[in-house]
């Protein structure tokens, strides 16, 4: 175990330089990494690689390691999203969200029902087509908010009236794919009416615990002064204590883990944290950055490009076309309509395409609830790379007019959101 991951965060860390030389997100050369050290690349050389570095009594251990650094990492989406300042965004950033989460998932579901056959039975967990259509249209419907801040902001569009409208779409559109994918997994996991009801009515309930107890609880918190209380240690540990308890409860529920630490970070008093110890929050987010290369890994091992065949290739491209298609007529169009200029609406576009690791999250969610099967899970992954990594080269291909004059309540968005 302690070799395979002096492994993996050696070679994430090259192929992170390598992403950074071809101006990609380092994140990227991550996942190609993790891909590279599955049955995709290393495994194809004699010896069996794979199976001889990641044993299968180690993959255990390296899948809890991949598990809390999720979990991490989702603590931070959530942070970062922000719901209670993204009220009064406006009526074109509503627009567009809605229009570019609605489309997404009709023809993503409506892609799903149409490879159905083609589906591996054996290795489903459902029973019938509704939990794989409803799943593959809301993983159609994902943005990669992190990546996109961070593209955004790489490319000096930060401070424009579009990559302020990108980030706050972004984080509405991801709420609203959260929100769907949860009520997924309890179809999906639900064995009957009863069941429903009850993970619903649990999973309520724990959103009312974070809301009205947790929240509370954490400002009044915040707000004693004295010196067991003053210093970024003790707040740094009633965070990472409350996410874990918070993923664990969601775990209980019959959700997955990842909705917990989604969750608690969106409802923690940030404006309260950021005045008291704002390192803590990079903390948390660089001990997840650490432990992610092992998440890709985990992940490479299920995504075999040799094992696809000749309809896992046809996957692969309606897969992309669908993807692209969604997104990028989604945002484009409805932005266009709501007032838009034509290179706004193209920019913002191809910003909303990308997927990112956010992608991945939801993917490993679906393999583990048993809604896709190892040939769709490898096209949507896939999937996922080629959509981010098109973002770059087509921005600079656009170059859009850095343009000032962000909308006020957007602008204040993006500098206390990203």
């Amino acid at each position: 175990m302690l070799a395979g991951l002096a492994l993996i965060l050696a070679v994430a860390f090259v192929f992170a330089r390598i992403a950074g030389r071809f101006r990609q997100p380092a994140v990227m050369g991550e996942i190609i990494a993790g891909i590279a050290l599955g049955p995709s690349l290393l495994g194809l050389l004699p010896g069996h690689l794979t199976d001889q570095l990641f044993p299968a009594d180690t993959r255990p251990l390296l899948q809890g390691f991949a598990q809390l650094g999720l979990v991490l990492f989702m603590f931070g989406v959530g942070y970062e999203l922000d719901l209670f300042r993204l009220r009064g965004a406006g009526r074109q950033v509503a627009i567009v969200s809605l229009s570019s989460v609605t489309l997404p998932f009709v023809l993503g579901a409506g892609l799903a029902l149409l490879l159905y056959s083609w589906y591996d039975k054996s290795q489903l967990k459902t029973d019938g087509a509704l939990a794989p259509t409803l799943f593959l249209g809301a993983a159609m419907a994902i943005t990669a908010f992190p990546v996109l801040a961070r593209i955004i902001t790489e490319r000096g569009l930060q401070r424009t009236r579009i990559g302020a409208m990108a980030v706050t779409c972004a984080a509405i559109e991801d709420f609203l794919a959260w929100c769907v994918l949860a009520v997924i997994v309890v179809i999906a996991i639900a064995g009957g009416t009863w069941s429903l009801v009850r993970m619903l009515l649990e999973s309520g309930a724990f959103m009312l615990v974070l809301l009205y107890v947790v929240r509370p609880g954490l400002r009044r918190l915040l707000a004693v002064r004295g010196r067991w209380s003053a210093g970024g240690p003790v707040i740094h540990a009633v965070l990472v204590t409350g996410l874990l308890l918070s993923a664990w409860a969601t775990n209980e529920i019959g959700l997955h883990a990842v909705f917990g630490g989604f969750a608690f970070g969106a409802v923690v008093p940030r404006e309260e944290i950021d005045a008291r110890a704002p390192q803590v929050a990079e903390r948390i987010e660089q001990t997840s950055l650490f432990l992610l290369p092992v998440f890709f890994t985990i992940t490479g091992l299920s995504v075999d490009l040799g094992g696809l065949g000749a309809h896992g290739l046809v996957m692969v491209v309606a897969v992309i076309l669908v993807a692209c298609l969604g997104k990028f007529a989604g945002a484009a169009a409805s932005a266009r309509l709501s007032g838009a200029t034509g290179r706004e609406a193209v920019t913002l576009g191809v910003l909303l395409n990308a997927r990112g690791l956010t992608e991945l999250v939801i993917l490993n969610v679906g393999l583990g609830l048993g809604v896709l099967d190892d040939r769709v899970f490898t096209a949507m992954v896939i999937m996922a790379l080629v959509t981010t990594f098109m973002t770059g080269p087509l921005l600079q291909y656009l170059k859009p007019h850095q343009e000032g004059g962000a909308m006020p309540v957007l602008q204040e968005s993006v500098e206390k959101g990203v």
